[in-house]
């Protein structure tokens, strides 16, 4: 005999037949005719080689093998019905929890929400801030949105969004701004730059594709975070360095400058979903983040 499952549609035939002890009621209850049913329990039937039901009088009676497959069938689709609606109800009622850098969510999403809100007004969203101690994998967070270079985990539906672009920042208050800003990338040199622990590699990988000598930089104040880097750049106190979307409403508002562009690095500002999590939503915010991030 087979090991295969039996056709779903002949399953829930049976159980409601079994379950009401009426093809007619059954065939109500499912929305087709009495004669699918009917057919259902016959294919269900030769599926199994047993008989299912025997008649008795005008109605019908459950073989032993009926009685056993309809206690087995009942069970599992109470359990499924179960689970469908507390699956319906999570996910009607509770929040996408995504999780992201304190930075990027200071300097990039929040001066976006409104528009977020705007365009998925459906969408409940719980944005938790972190910053190394963030996993996707952990239970409560839905998704994380992380600068990250490939491969990606196997365990990860991931969405590229944008890819990561890193340049020198420095404010109009900062001393030296009037030589700088008309000078090559090469005189930053002579300046102590600002540096995070949190990305070590970002001034040496500008200054390789910048052909400049990443043994010649020259550091000056460390900061913890992005975010505080960003702040001190603000306030005059050096030159910094930071990926495009994180800089983009304070360039646009003259708060800072970056006189030498942006170049590409190999990482992806991406959307990280975990395979466990079957959800829409993700989807639907990759979409808009990507159309905010080309906006920009």
């Amino acid at each position: 005999m087979s090991r295969d499952l039996p056709p779903l549609n002949a399953l829930r035939a049976f159980e409601a037949t079994a379950r009401l002890n009426s093809v007619s009621q059954a065939a109500e209850q499912l929305n087709v005719t009495h004669g699918a049913v009917s057919r259902q329990i016959k294919v269900l039937e030769e599926h199994l080689g047993v008989s299912l039901f025997v008649k008795e009088g005008r109605g019908l009676k459950l073989t032993d093998a009926g009685v056993r497959l309809r206690d087995a069938s009942s069970e599992a689709f109470d359990r499924l019905r179960n689970v469908c609606t507390e699956l319906t109800q999570s996910h009607s009622d509770a929040p996408f929890v995504l999780g992201c850098s304190g930075s990027l969510l200071a300097r990039w999403f929040i001066p976006r929400l409104g528009r977020l809100k705007a365009d998925l007004p459906d969408l409940r969203l719980h944005l938790s801030a972190g910053e190394g101690d963030l996993d996707p994998r952990r239970s409560g967070l839905d998704a994380w949105l992380v600068f990250a270079e490939p491969p990606w985990p196997t365990d990860m539906q991931v969405y590229e969004l944008a890819s990561e672009r890193i340049g020198p920042v420095l404010s109009p208050r900062y001393v030296h701004y009037p030589q700088l800003c008309q000078a090559p990338a090469s005189a930053l040199l002579g300046e102590p730059l600002l540096h995070t622990t949190s990305r070590p590699q970002a001034w040496p990988s500008w200054a390789q594709q910048s052909a400049i000598n990443v043994g010649d930089l020259k550091y000056g104040q460390g900061f913890e975070h992005l975010y505080y880097l960003l702040e001190a750049a603000v306030a005059g106190l050096g030159v910094a360095i930071a990926p495009e979307p994180l800089v983009a409403e304070d360039l646009r508002a003259g708060r800072l400058t970056a006189p030498w562009g942006f170049k590409q690095t190999p990482a992806q500002l991406a959307l990280w979903v975990p395979k466990r999590v079957a959800d829409g939503r993700a989807r639907q915010l990759a979409q808009w983040l990507k159309a905010e991030l080309a906006q920009d």
